[in-house]
């Protein structure tokens, strides 16, 4: 468990470093986010972005697990 750990903080590290790369690779701003302005307000939900992250993140796993 201890290692699982390890590895997904090293992961998300690695994610928070590399964040303004991947920004401009348009990962945000896809197709599918849900992006409501209005006056005085925002909401953002990012379910494509979502969605590639998980599937490349679950690809890494399995590749780490072999």
């Amino acid at each position: 468990m201890a290692k699982w750990l390890i590895t997904l903080g090293i992961i998300l590290v690695g994610l928070g470093v590399l964040w303004p790369l991947v920004s401009k690779l348009g990962l945000g701003s896809l197709p599918g986010d849900i992006r409501i302005e209005r006056k005085g307000f925002t909401f953002y939900f990012p379910l494509t972005s979502g969605i590639i992250v998980s599937l490349v993140v679950t690809f890494l796993l399995w590749l780490f697990r072999r």
